[in-house]
């Protein structure tokens, strides 16, 4: 049955809606997964979507059974974990505890379970954590740029300014983090909180260094900031040198933590949680932890997290014996490899092409290849129906002009050879253009 759009009193115009519905960003996004269905033989570097060779369905089936018996384990009776399965749970998640094992064992974080919220993935962390930082129109928040858009669209839902910061070539500088707090302030706005995935950042793949995490946790004390630190890809890296994150270095509760276990676990469990541990205190002084008054505005959100996905998570945990590290060895070792794969075939590509520059992140999925020519929308048509491969243009990613001459390539959904055909296929795009 085809359907058709009346003409009566219940036609709806769109530039009456919420400016979230016609976010450029949002509509980029939809763009190229349209792109990406028209042209299914095209070469994708442009999905940030893990590798789905790591998950069958039988995981599933697996990971519950270690759950439930980690439930008899504690004495739970069968009705009782039923209810814990199937009815509403609490707010806040019934696998707290075990992420914060998991937060000790991996990343060095210590805090109590009280401050782990379980979210429906990454994405209502974000949401959550913004709308509970953000009272009135006159706070905003700063992020570095380039800037994933799942947060820049998540602030536009809310209606939450989002102030750039631009982004150095080895990551995010805390002294123009104070500069720009600074400018708001005095503008008459309040910052209150600043955006950073300092690990293999998407989209440019960069990461701070040690010292500027640092330094980074004392702008925020001077500039009365709260940093909401997003971590997905901070396993991946090339190389097991230590790279502590800003939560594990937090000493003045600064730092909201969010995490996913989108790359770790599977996407479509859809799980992902914030850490807050900041003490709230209200006016007859009654102390709280952070996560817990952001409770409420969870409860109005999606209610709970789904306590059988929980289950899902939880019980990876439990093999793992709490460790994501240790459950994600097998792809640690694929990401490294399409990585190493995708830097050098760049070299062997480009490497003696002097109009064209590249970086080369320590870990993470994506890289950023620099042309000399606009890389559009119109141009990724092109490229995806001529020449068999898809990418990412960079401008997506910034809100006010930026990055028209970049693209974002992204390794994590192929194999190796997929890589290299796909950086094949782009060189002869490249040339042809830049020619």
């Amino acid at each position: 049955m085809e359907t058709t759009v009346g003409t009566g009193a219940g036609l709806l115009r769109r530039a009456e809606l919420h400016v979230s519905v016609s976010d450029p960003a949002a509509a980029s996004m939809n763009f190229l997964n349209e792109v990406a269905a028209r042209f299914p033989d095209a070469v994708s570097l442009a999905a940030g979507r893990p590798y789905d060779g790591f998950y069958t369905a039988q995981d599933i089936d697996r990971f519950l059974a270690v759950f439930r018996a980690h439930l008899i384990g504690q004495g739970r009776s069968e009705e009782q974990i039923n209810r814990t399965l199937l009815q509403y749970g609490r707010t806040n998640g019934v696998i707290g505890d075990l992420i914060a094992r998991m937060l000790a064992a991996d990343e060095g974080i210590e805090v109590p379970a009280e401050a782990v919220m379980v979210t429906a993935g990454c994405q209502e962390a974000m949401i959550i954590a913004l709308r509970g930082l953000c009272a009135g129109p006159q706070d905003v928040v700063l992020a570095v740029e380039p800037c994933y858009v799942g947060f820049t669209g998540a602030a536009r839902i809310l209606g939450i300014e989002v102030v750039p910061v631009p982004e150095a070539a080895d990551g995010l500088d805390p002294d123009a983090v104070l500069r720009v707090a600074r400018e708001v302030r005095a503008s008459g706005r309040r910052p209150r909180g600043l955006y950073v995935v300092p690990n293999f950042a998407n989209p440019s793949g960069v990461s701070m260094p040690v010292e500027a995490r640092r330094r980074l946790l004392a702008v925020a004390r001077e500039a009365e900031l709260v940093i909401l630190e997003d971590d997905p890809y901070g396993l991946f890296g090339l190389d097991d040198e230590p790279r502590p994150a800003l939560k594990a270095l937090d000493t003045d509760h600064s730092v909201i933590y969010l995490g996913s276990f989108a790359k770790s676990v599977f996407p479509g469990a859809r799980v992902g949680f914030l850490v807050a541990d900041q003490p709230v205190e209200d006016a007859a002084g009654r102390r709280s932890l952070l996560a817990e008054e952001l409770s409420t505005i969870k409860s109005m959100l999606t209610v709970n997290t789904s306590p059988i996905a929980q289950a899902v998570v939880g019980g990876m945990l439990i093999e793992a014996d709490y460790s994501l590290r240790t459950a994600n060895r097998r792809k640690v070792e694929h990401y490294r490899t399409n990585l190493r794969t995708l830097l050098s075939a760049l070299d062997r590509e480009f490497g003696d092409d002097a109009r064209l520059s590249w970086n080369a992140p320590e870990g993470g999925f994506f890289a950023v290849l620099d042309v000399p020519f606009e890389a559009d929308e119109e141009l990724l048509e092109v490229s995806a129906r001529d020449y068999g491969v898809l990418w990412t243009p960079m401008s997506y990613f910034y809100g006010a002009g930026g990055g028209e001459c970049a693209i974002r390539l992204s390794c994590s959904v192929l194999d190796a050879s997929q890589v290299e055909e796909g950086v094949r296929r782009l060189g002869k795009l490249v040339r042809d253009r830049a020619s």
